[in-house]
């Protein structure tokens, strides 16, 4: 059976491969993958992961390792996925146009089979994977707290195996804005982003002084819009060119460099230990100019990885990884989870400071909840696959 669904898989990514339209923005799919890649090994190798009190903590090196925030101006990627996410979600919104014959975009009239088209395509392919996510975990959790006497609860216990699930509810967040969103960006362009950098600015500047967490609330759902706004300009090409690329880098460099002298905004893009705030929740206007930062970088990047992705292998192994992509990021921390609970029972460390022990432990901890995910991939990328398979005709395209 097992070699039966391989093979089957494999000619699925054959026929995607062999389909790929010579317009398919392929640097886009490769971000993407490698994002979850970087999230899925810094949860694993890159944070302390233990025990504490019977909890499973895994707070980051950062604080302890001189200049080590630096490294999170690179591999805090967020950002990265809400600049892919509008790139991919503006394609989709003029393809839903086509298809209806509805391609004007009206601000003041953004709901309709336009709206309702890219909604559905957008949300069957999230929804599924989520919502079996979110079942399994709660069956699990009532069968260990029935049969277990001093079983605490998941969201005492390991409530870490969550974290993928507030993500996607802020990335589901700026999917139903979309047609608002995407209709004022075809109307107002940088007119809009620039007012919407305004008010995170001026949001924080509420926070900060008045100390109330609402507006850091509030600032978490607009910084988010903001980096996905960023996509939408990567999707009309308005930033292409070496030199606008390189601008739209420094302008994000220099930003960083300047917020980051401010008490209000740590240097660091993650959460540390013992720091008075952070970054990341509630999401501060750094993050937003981090997300331009990255889109600089991103555009710099981009000819040598089209080039790349020209080649076959590179992108089969793209299109494999974008596969059970979806899947990847929901399990990986119950990966993590069932890799932490095998190591306490057979005696291995887990150090809750970055020693020599910890690092020399690095390739164990990237093996042991690996082996744990395959087969969790086994088991629910079937879901993830159902969700994306096209209803109707086969479409391989930019708008996928």
């Amino acid at each position: 059976m097992g070699r039966s669904m391989g093979r089957s898989v494999e000619r699925s990514v054959g026929r995607l491969v062999d389909s790929t339209p010579p317009s398919r923005a392929r640097d886009v799919d490769f971000l993407r993958l490698a994002s979850v890649c970087v999230v899925v090994l810094w949860h694993w190798a890159l944070s302390i992961d233990h025990f504490r009190g019977g909890v499973l903590v895994m707070p980051n090196p950062i604080a302890r390792i001189p200049f080590a925030w630096l490294a999170t101006w690179l591999l805090q990627v967020m950002p990265v996925f809400f600049v892919i996410g509008g790139f991919a979600h503006l394609a989709a919104w003029d393809a839903a146009g086509r298809a209806t014959g509805s391609p004007r975009d009206d601000p003041a009239r953004p709901w309709g089979p336009r709206a309702r088209r890219f909604l559905r395509g957008r949300l069957r392919r999230l929804l599924p994977p989520m919502a079996v996510f979110a079942v399994v975990w709660a069956a699990v959790d009532a069968v260990l707290l029935l049969a277990v006497p001093d079983y605490p609860g998941l969201l005492r216990y390991g409530r870490a195996v969550l974290v993928p699930l507030w993500f996607l509810a802020a990335y589901l967040g700026v999917i139903l804005v979309v047609p608002v969103t995407a209709a004022v960006h075809r109307r107002f362009g940088r007119r809009f982003i620039l007012l919407l950098g305004a008010v995170v600015a001026l949001v924080d500047l509420a926070r900060f002084g008045t100390g109330s967490t609402v507006f850091g609330y509030v600032n978490t759902g607009l910084v988010w819009v903001f980096a996905h706004q960023l996509g939408y300009f990567w999707r009309d090409g308005v930033l292409r060119g070496p030199r606008r690329a390189l601008l739209t880098a420094l302008c994000g460099l220099a930003g960083l460099a300047l917020v980051t002298t401010l008490d209000e905004y740590p240097r660091s893009m993650v959460a540390t230990e013992g720091a008075r705030r952070g970054n990341m929740f509630p999401t501060t206007a750094a993050i937003a100019v981090l997300a331009v930062f990255q889109l600089g970088l991103i555009l710099l990047a981009a000819p040598a990885l089209n080039r790349m992705l020209a080649r076959r292998r590179p992108w089969t192994a793209v299109v494999t990884g974008n596969a059970v992509i979806m899947t990847v990021f929901l399990w990986h921390m119950t990966a993590l989870l069932l890799a932490m609970v095998t190591m306490r029972a057979v005696g291995l460390p887990m150090p809750d400071e970055p020693t020599a022990t910890w690092w020399a432990g690095r390739p164990l901890w990237v093996i042991l909840p690996a082996l744990f995910l395959a087969p969790l991939i086994v088991l629910f990328a079937p879901v993830e696959r159902g969700a994306a398979a096209p209803r109707g005709p086969a479409r391989t395209g930019p708008d996928d």
